[in-house]
């Protein structure tokens, strides 16, 4: 077989059916929700609370406190995304694309820093040992939570966050075995670079929705 699919088929040898079945929902639910924010449509929301509790389990049972707190944190998150978009005036969306405010950054700061410290804090609560590649999954949950607190906001940059923190996830959860969730981590990454594109131009045709900072 090829070495790749041998790479990414091996984790599931000996796995639970159940496990498996329920990584595939995650994978394409996922796939989906990015490709709704792309799209600036609310079903952004639903997709994504399906996966993110989804995966809540599936971390919670492996041990992964950090990447379960941050599959929690989208959970609820989500939740509030999905009333900010929704909200209308006069039968026009009221939440537009448009970049962060300087106040809105340094909140986004806090939160990064905030995220990590939870974290790190759970971790030591539970006396779980923290290997180097759990202080990965720490670093990124901030990037993460930051990331998906300014999509609910609409705000450009959340893209720029998903990248990164994309980025260094796809090897991250090929290290732990999930091969599935790296390959979704890798397609997230083309979807959030094409998302950003996208949110760009149409922040550039409407430039009364930019933000001085």
């Amino acid at each position: 077989m090829n070495p790749i699919f041998d790479f990414f088929l091996d984790t599931y040898r000996g796995k639970e059916t159940y496990i498996i079945l329920l990584e595939a929902v995650v994978f394409v639910s996922g796939i989906l929700s990015v490709w709704f924010a792309k799209r600036e449509n609310i079903w952004v929301y639903p997709t994504g609370l399906l996966a993110t509790i989804i995966t809540v389990y599936l971390f919670l049972r492996d041990g992964l406190l950090g990447d379960m707190m941050m599959n929690f944190y989208w959970s609820a998150m989500s939740l509030y995304g999905w009333w900010n978009w929704s909200r209308k005036k006069n039968n026009t969306t009221i939440v537009k694309i448009s970049r962060t405010s300087t106040l809105e950054k340094w909140i986004g700061v806090g939160l990064f820093f905030a995220t990590i410290f939870f974290n790190y804090g759970v971790y030591r609560f539970f006396d779980y040992a923290i290997l180097t590649s759990n202080y990965i999954d720490i670093f990124t949950s901030g990037l993460f939570f930051t990331a998906m607190w300014y999509m609910a906001l609409k705000k450009l940059e959340n893209w720029t966050l998903w990248i990164i923190a994309d980025i260094i996830t796809v090897p991250l959860y090929a290290y732990r075995g999930w091969g599935m969730l790296s390959l979704q981590y890798l397609i997230f990454t083309i979807l959030a670079i094409q998302a950003y594109v996208a949110w760009k131009k149409r922040l550039n045709n409407n430039p009364r929705t930019l933000l001085k900072s």
